[in-house]
C-alpha cells in the first residue's frame, strides 16, 4: 500500500509539472525596454521612450523586430539553415542585409561559450516566478537576467545569449558605451504567426551582404 501510494504521489507530480509548464512553438513575446543614460544623453533616452521588442516564432522560424522613435529593425533568423536577414529602416533609409551561417555565427561569437550561474535570488516579474543568474561572456563581460522554467520554447536558437538559458528570459540588462538597456517581458500570446513574417522583402530595400558592411569605414 505504501509503494502504491508513493507511486500515484510521483504520478501526480510529473502531472501537475507538466500542466504547470508550457512549451512555446508558436507565438510572439513582447518587451518593453526601458533606457538608462549618461550625463548628457538625455535625448537619446527619450528616443528609445516607449520602445519595444517583439519576438516572433514559428519552428525554426524568428523574427526579432524593435520599434522605438529612432525607426525600426528586424532580424530574421532560420535556425534550420543557420542563414538571416536583418532590416533596418531608419529616417527613410530602408536596408537589407543578407547573413551565411558562417556571418551569424561570427556576428555573435561573443554568445559562443556564455553561461549562467544561478544566485539564489528569486522574483515574480509581469506575472511569473523568475529565478536570478548572471550571464557570463568569453570576453569577461557579465549581465543579469531574470528567467521563468514556466515556460520553454521549443526554438532556443532564435537568440543566441540565451541558447543555454534553462527557461525564458523575462528581465534583462544589457549595456551599450554609458546607456543601459533594461528589457522586460509584457506579454505572451500563444497563437499563430503568418508565415509571411518571416518573409524576406523583395524591394524597397538596398541590399548589402554581412561582408560588405563590415567593410565600411
Amino acid at each position: 500500500m505504501k509503494k502504491q501510494l508513493l507511486i500515484l504521489g510521483f504520478v501526480f507530480f510529473l502531472f501537475g509539472s507538466a500542466k504547470a509548464q508550457k512549451m512555446l512553438s508558436e507565438g510572439v513575446l513582447v518587451y518593453n525596454m526601458a533606457v538608462e543614460t549618461g550625463t548628457g544623453q538625455a535625448n537619446m533616452a527619450d528616443m528609445f521612450d516607449g520602445a519595444t521588442t517583439s519576438v516572433y516564432l514559428k519552428g525554426n522560424m524568428s523574427r526579432m523586430e524593435l520599434v522605438s522613435g529612432l525607426g525600426k529593425e528586424a532580424t530574421i533568423y532560420d535556425a534550420g539553415t543557420g542563414k538571416a536577414v536583418i532590416l533596418k529602416d531608419y529616417s527613410g533609409q530602408k536596408l537589407m542585409i543578407t547573413m551565411t551561417p558562417q556571418d551569424w555565427e561570427a556576428n555573435n561569437k561573443k554568445y559562443s561559450d556564455i553561461t549562467f550561474e544561478n544566485t539564489g535570488e528569486t522574483a515574480v516579474i509581469s506575472g511569473y516566478n523568475c529565478k536570478q543568474a548572471i550571464a557570463k561572456l568569453s570576453n569577461g563581460s557579465s549581465f543579469t537576467v531574470y528567467y521563468t522554467e514556466d515556460i520553454q520554447l521549443n526554438n532556443r536558437g532564435y537568440d543566441p545569449q540565451f541558447k543555454n538559458l534553462p527557461g525564458l528570459a523575462v528581465q534583462y540588462e544589457m549595456n551599450s558605451g554609458k546607456m543601459k538597456f533594461k528589457f522586460t517581458l509584457d506579454k505572451v500570446n500563444f497563437e499563430t504567426v503568418p508565415s509571411a513574417k518571416f518573409e524576406t522583402p523583395t524591394s524597397g530595400y538596398r541590399v548589402m551582404t554581412y561582408q560588405e558592411t563590415k567593410n565600411i569605414n
